[in-house]
C-alpha cells in the first residue's frame, strides 16, 4: 500500500472527484479526514473509508470561512494525527455572463476556489514543515489552462489556483513537500450533470445530448470518471512522485494539450 498509515484531509470530499480520491487513499492505506458542507454525505465516505480498515472522520467545513478552516484541520489533527496529505477538492462553478456577474458571485468564486485552497495549505504547512514530509494537491480544471464562455470568474479563480501551485511549489522545493495541481475536463461529477441542465434550459437540447455536448470536449468523447483523476492524486501523493512538483496534470482524454 504506497499510503500506508498517512494521514489526509480531502475538501469536498463528500461526492464527485472528492469523494473518489478519498476512498482511494483509503484502500492505499491512509487514514482520511473528509471534509465538506453536507454532514450527511461526508459521514457517509467516511463510513466507507473505515469499513476498508482505516480510520476517518468526517470534518464539516465551508472552505471559504477561514475560521471553520482552521477548525477543520485541528479537528482532523486531533483525530488523527498531524495532516501529510492536503487535497484542495472543494469548489463552486455558476455560469453567468460577466454583465450578470455580479461582486457577491465573483467574490464567491475567488474565496472558495482560492482562498480556500490557500487557507487549508496555511494551516496544515506547520506540520508538513516539523515533519519535513508533504504532499499538497491542488483540484483545478482545464480551465485553469484555458478559457471557457460565460464562466469568467470560475476560470479567474482556476487560473489563480495554479498560479498558487507553482508558486508554493518554488517556495517549498527544499522541504519535502510537493505541490501539484490536477486539471480535470468535464468529468461524471454533479458539476458537469448541473451544466448540462443549465444547457437544455437555454437551448431546449435534450438533456442526453447536452451531456453529449459536453463530452464531445474531449477528443476521446467521453467524460472522465472520478476514479481516473483519483488514480493520479494516489500517484502525486506517494514517495514514488517525490521530483514531482509544481506540475499541472490534465485529465481530460487529451482536449488540453499543454
Amino acid at each position: 500500500m504506497v499510503l500506508d498509515n498517512r494521514v489526509a484531509l480531502v475538501t469536498g470530499g463528500g461526492r464527485g472527484i472528492g469523494r473518489a480520491i478519498a476512498l482511494a487513499f483509503a484502500r492505499e492505506g491512509a487514514h482520511v479526514a473528509v471534509a465538506g458542507r453536507t454532514a450527511a454525505a461526508i459521514e457517509a465516505v467516511a463510513a466507507e473509508a473505515r469499513a476498508l480498515g482505516r480510520k476517518a472522520l468526517a470534518v464539516p467545513c465551508d472552505v471559504g470561512d477561514r475560521t471553520q478552516v482552521d477548525a477543520a484541520v485541528r479537528l482532523a489533527q486531533e483525530a488523527l494525527g498531524p495532516i501529510q496529505i492536503l487535497v484542495n477538492n472543494a469548489g463552486i462553478a455558476v455560469s453567468a455572463k460577466l454583465a450578470d456577474t455580479d461582486d457577491a458571485l465573483w467574490e464567491r468564486h475567488l474565496r472558495v476556489n482560492l482562498t480556500g485552497a490557500f487557507s487549508m495549505a496555511r494551516a496544515v504547512l506547520p506540520g508538513m514543515l516539523a515533519a519535513g514530509w508533504g504532499r499538497i494537491i491542488n483540484v483545478a480544471s482545464t480551465a485553469a489552462k484555458q478559457g471557457y464562455p460565460y464562466v469568467a470568474a470560475y476560470v479567474a479563480s482556476k487560473h489563480g489556483l495554479l498560479g498558487l501551485t507553482r508558486a508554493l511549489a518554488m517556495e517549498l522545493a527544499t522541504s519535502g513537500i510537493t505541490v501539484n495541481a490536477i486539471c480535470p475536463g468535464y468529468a461524471a461529477t454533479d458539476l458537469t450533470w448541473e451544466s448540462a441542465r443549465r444547457i437544455q434550459e437555454k437551448t431546449g437540447r435534450s438533456y442526453e445530448e447536452a451531456v453529449r455536448s459536453l463530452a464531445a470536449f474531449s477528443p476521446q468523447r467521453r467524460l472522465v470518471e472520478p476514479e481516473e483523476v483519483a488514480a493520479l492524486a494516489v500517484l502525486l501523493a506517494s514517495d514514488d512522485a517525490r521530483g514531482v512538483t509544481g506540475q499541472a496534470w490534465n485529465v481530460d482524454g487529451g482536449a488540453v494539450q499543454s
